[in-house]
């Protein structure tokens, strides 16, 4: 569900508070920007690609085509690691009348668009579009390239600038967007990396290395250095990109598209027997 479950409503008209309705909604966590841009990429992907489901869908509404007029972030709300909207009061499914390409003008901060007025005589996906370029201007540019996967950057530049010049429309953007987490949990996108380990690497099963942390960014952990991996070469890969690792621990917790967490350690030292983990030590390099 792309928009905040409604638990219950109560309607009040007394002469004190006429015409009131109050709504109890579901509960989620304020979106906070700062924060996000703390969070891993994988994090920060999903907000964007719930966004832009949340898009299409009104976009295809039963009502019509919606537009959400107040499309400031305090409009949304994060419930499970997904974006929700939670304020549809101004939201409008009233698309332009035109009597020519001049009435169809769309004014933001940063630049202008003027759309085309359809033979019936309503300015061609006006409400969409609309969405489509809050959504660049608000999330798209701070959250989908910052650190992301190289391999998956030129992809994620496509996307943002042809919804930044209003290029594509809302299916067009979706299905861009499904591609990256095809390949993103597929781990089709490590397919063309160079993934020779430099070193060799000492299998410990059941065993952690409880401490040695070094902090890394972004990360799952503020006190170390946790990320999600598709398999053990990238866990290689990933620790060989650190001069400071000298060993990583496969946990058994996954993120949201099922890639396994590993903490990357600093030394190995001090292993401890644990039967839910396992440590891989760099032997050689």
């Amino acid at each position: 569900m792309v928009i905040s479950l409604l638990y219950g409503y109560c309607y009040q008209d007394s002469n004190d508070i006429p015409d009131t309705l109050t709504t109890i909604t579901e509960l989620g966590s304020p979106l906070e920007m700062i924060q996000l841009l703390q969070t891993s990429w994988e994090d920060r992907f999903r907000i964007c690609l719930s966004l832009v489901r949340l898009l299409h869908y009104l976009a295809h509404s039963p009502l019509g085509s919606v537009t959400l007029l107040d499309f400031r972030p305090r409009q949304f709300v994060i419930v499970d690691g997904e974006l929700k909207v939670t304020d549809l009061d101004d939201a409008s499914i009233e698309e332009s009348s035109c009597t020519s390409n001049n009435d169809c003008f769309m004014e933001f901060p940063a630049r202008n668009f003027t759309l085309p007025c359809s033979v019936e005589a309503r300015c061609q996906n006006m409400n969409e579009k609309r969405n489509l370029y809050n959504a660049y201007r608000f999330f798209f540019t701070y959250l989908l390239p910052h650190s992301a996967p190289s391999s998956l950057r030129p992809l994620l530049d496509v996307i943002v600038n042809a919804t930044g010049e209003l290029h594509w429309g809302i299916d067009e953007t979706l299905a861009q967007l499904e591609r990256v987490l095809y390949l993103y949990k597929s781990g089709k996108y490590l397919q063309n990396a160079t993934r020779t380990p430099k070193a060799e690497y000492k299998r410990v099963p059941d065993a952690t290395i409880p401490d040695e942390n070094y902090r890394c960014w972004p990360s799952y952990h503020h006190k170390g250095c946790l990320l999600s991996v598709f398999d053990i070469t990238e866990a290689i890969e990933i620790c060989e990109s650190y001069s400071q690792c000298r060993a990583f621990v496969l946990t058994n917790q996954t993120t949201w598209t099922g890639r396994q967490l590993v903490f990357f350690k600093k030394d190995s030292n001090h292993i401890m027997p644990d039967p839910d983990k396992i440590t891989y030590v760099k032997v050689t390099g």
